[in-house]
C-alpha cells in the first residue's frame, strides 16, 4: 500500500494556524514603511499628471483621443482609481463594453475611446471632485485632497498586489530549493495530460498544467505517484477562502478526478492566515497540507514513499 499523506486533527490545525498568523504578524512589522511611501509618491505623481497634464480634471473638455493617450502613456491604471469606487481592469472592460485596453488596439478603435470616455463622465467619484459636478475650478485645497486620497486608493491595492505576489513568488522558491536540498532535480515543466506524463521520479518541475488545472510545482514521488503542489499565501481568514476552498480544494478534486485517488496526492503549502474550518473542508476534499514554516513534514512524507 503507498503511504498515505498526513490528515491533520482539528488541533493540530489550530497549532499551525497560529504559528501561521505569528509569523505573519512578525512579517508585517517588519516591513519597511519606506516601500508604502515610495509607492504613495509615485501614485500621487501619476494622478497630478492625469488630473492637470490630460485634463482629467475637467472631463468634460477631453476628446476620445484623449483617452487613447492615457493609455498609450502608461496611465490607464490611475484612470481607474478616479471612479468611484475604483473599479478592475476586467471590470472597466466589462462596464464600458470595450474590446481591449492594449494601447495599440485602443489608439484603432474610437468607438472604445468614446465609450471609456462616456464612462469617466459619468462614474468620476463626486466625494473626490467636487468641481467637476458643480462646473467649476477646483481650489487649491479641494486639487490636494483629491490628489492624496487617489494616491491612498492606488498605492494601497499595488502594495496589496504586491504583498500577494511576492508571498507567492518567495513560498515557491522555498519549496524548490528545499526539494533540491532533499536531492530532488528540477527538470523543465510539460503538460501533464495522464499519469505516465511529467517529471519522473526523484525530479520535479515548476508551474504546468496538470490534467486541465495548472500546479505551481509538481514532484514525482519514490513511489510513482505525483504529488502536484500549490503555494497559497492569505492575509486574513476571509481571503483563505479563495485561496483553499475556491481553488486549491477544487483543484484538488478535479485532479483526483482525473487521476485517480492511487496516482495522485494534491498538496498545499500554506502561510499568512487561515481559517481551521476551510483547512478542515480542504482536507476532506482530498487536499494534503503543509506548512512554510514546517516544510519538515513535507519531507518526513515524501521520504515516506520510498
Amino acid at each position: 500500500m503507498p503511504a498515505p499523506p498526513p490528515v491533520w486533527s482539528h488541533d493540530e490545525l489550530v497549532r499551525d494556524v497560529q504559528m501561521g498568523v505569528e509569523r505573519f504578524r512578525q512579517s508585517r512589522l517588519g516591513e519597511p514603511q519606506q516601500k508604502w511611501l515610495d509607492e504613495y509618491d509615485q501614485r500621487r505623481a501619476d494622478f497630478e499628471r492625469l488630473l492637470d497634464e490630460y485634463g482629467v480634471k475637467h472631463p468634460d473638455r477631453l476628446r476620445p483621443s484623449d483617452i487613447a493617450k492615457i493609455f498609450k502613456d502608461q496611465l490607464g491604471s490611475s484612470l481607474r482609481y478616479v471612479l468611484g469606487p475604483p473599479v478592475s481592469e476586467d471590470d472597466l472592460k466589462k462596464i464600458a463594453d470595450v474590446g481591449s485596453l492594449a494601447p495599440g488596439k485602443l489608439s484603432a478603435e474610437e468607438g472604445d475611446q468614446q465609450s471609456l470616455l462616456d464612462l469617466l463622465r459619468v462614474g468620476l467619484d463626486p466625494k473626490r471632485f467636487p468641481w467637476v459636478v458643480e462646473n467649476r475650478e477646483p481650489t487649491e485645497l479641494e486639487f490636494a485632497n483629491a490628489l492624496n486620497v487617489s494616491a491612498a486608493l492606488h498605492a494601497a491595492q499595488r502594495v496589496q498586489t504586491h504583498r500577494r505576489m511576492t508571498g507567492k513568488d518567495e513560498q515557491e522558491e522555498a519549496v524548490k530549493q528545499y526539494l533540491r536540498d532533499m536531492g530532488f532535480v528540477d527538470v523543465p515543466a510539460t503538460p501533464i495530460q495522464n499519469i505516465s506524463q511529467g517529471p519522473r521520479t526523484g525530479t520535479f518541475c515548476g508551474e504546468t498544467l496538470v490534467g486541465t488545472r495548472k500546479a505551481d510545482v509538481s514532484v514525482r514521488l519514490f513511489d510513482g505517484r505525483l504529488m502536484p503542489i500549490e503555494c497559497k499565501v492569505s492575509n486574513s481568514e476571509l481571503n483563505s477562502i479563495k485561496r483553499i476552498n475556491n481553488d486549491a480544494a477544487v483543484k484538488s478534486h478535479s485532479w483526483i478526478a482525473d487521476f485517480g485517488p492511487v496516482n495522485i496526492v494534491p498538496a498545499a503549502v500554506l502561510s499568512g492566515v487561515f481559517g481551521v474550518s476551510s483547512l478542515e473542508y480542504a482536507q476532506q476534499r482530498g487536499l494534503t497540507l503543509f506548512w512554510a514554516h514546517n516544510l519538515d513534514a513535507m519531507r518526513k512524507f515524501i521520504e515516506s514513499t520510498r
